[in-house]
């Protein structure tokens, strides 16, 4: 995580954007792709499409993004969370190498951190942990999996939900992205709700 020069809080993503950029231009950025997980904020994606870069999404946990990034040959990958991987330098997340590279695409640029993350149009999202329920009742749940395709017709193009179970804890996390952060709420509100009864 960073602190642009507003005070806004800049994540993982906005990172990734902004080193996948400066690479893409560089012809550093091999398959000009760029991986993340299925947490990576919909306005990540639609920033790196608009600028060539396909994006690859693993299951959360870094050690899934490098696996992608080794199987693959890809120079770029990280998570929502800060981990951020350069291949070039380590096989590992290294905040103080993060922080040197945006340092460096700064200084390349001549633009402040926070003309360089506008490029990105963060979507609302809300992320809720349903605790205490059979999380492997989940993928045979059909009232769960009709109401998000239901939901997400409804969103189209505008929003993307998730419902996973935790790989920890006996929870289920539901995650929902929109335009409008009202509009994430009461999705992910509702959709709470019905895992909570369903997976009782």
């Amino acid at each position: 995580m960073l602190i642009d020069n507003k005070g806004e809080v800049i994540d993982g993503d906005y990172i990734l954007m902004i080193l996948a950029s400066a690479l893409k231009a560089d012809n550093k950025l091999n398959k000009k792709t760029v991986v993340g997980t299925v947490m990576s904020n919909l306005g990540f994606v639609n920033a790196m499409e608009s600028d060539g870069i396909a994006v690859v999404k693993t299951a959360v946990g870094d050690r899934y993004v490098l696996e992608n990034m080794l199987v693959n040959n890809y120079s770029l990958g990280g998570e929502q969370s800060g981990h951020v991987i350069l291949r070039e330098f380590s096989n590992t997340g290294d905040g103080l190498l993060t922080a040197l590279q945006v340092m460096q695409v700064l200084a390349k640029s001549k633009k402040s951190l926070s003309e360089l993350a506008s490029k990105m149009q963060k979507y609302p999202q809300v992320l809720i942990n349903v605790k205490d329920v059979k999380k492997e009742k989940l993928a045979a749940s059909n009232k769960i999996s009709d109401y998000i395709a239901e939901q997400e017709k409804s969103l189209g193009s505008n929003g993307r939900i998730l419902v996973r179970a935790s790989g920890t804890e006996s929870l289920i996390r539901v995650m929902v992205e929109a335009k409008e952060m009202q509009t994430a709420q009461k999705i992910a509100d509702s959709l709470a709700e019905l895992v909570r009864s369903e997976l009782k």
